[in-house]
């Protein structure tokens, strides 16, 4: 039971995603987390939020995945991989928040879905 929780706390962090990227990228809060300025953000907001929709197809892929049952495991497993990598990369690449934001809990989600937790 702990692994779809975990997925779908992976989902709810990616929806979190998409109003900050779709519909807040401009606000203060959102600028902070992101460490942006008002004009990158006033530049980049057309990018993000199309950023915003791809991290709305993980999120409603999970927990479509999930509905799905054992016939959704391998959608899920996938959807979870490619959370780890692009969590993954942005550390990388600088963003290191979206290690514990995106890597940790894809990476417990997977973990507990092999353990059958």
């Amino acid at each position: 039971m702990i692994g779809p929780v975990l997925v779908v706390l992976v989902a709810l962090i990616h929806a979190y995603f998409v109003v900050l990227e779709m519909f807040r990228w401009e606000a203060p809060r959102t600028r902070k987390i992101f460490g942006t300025t008002p004009e990158f953000a006033a530049k980049s907001k057309v990018m993000a939020a199309n950023q915003g929709l791809y991290n709305g197809f993980l999120a409603a892929g999970l927990l479509y995945g999930l509905v799905m049952g054992v016939a959704g495991g391998q959608m899920v497993v996938f959807l979870l991989l490619c959370v780890v990598l692009a969590g993954v990369y942005a550390a990388y690449c600088g963003i290191k928040a979206a290690l514990y934001a995106q890597t940790v809990p894809a990476t417990l989600a997977l973990l507990a879905l092999f353990l059958n937790f």
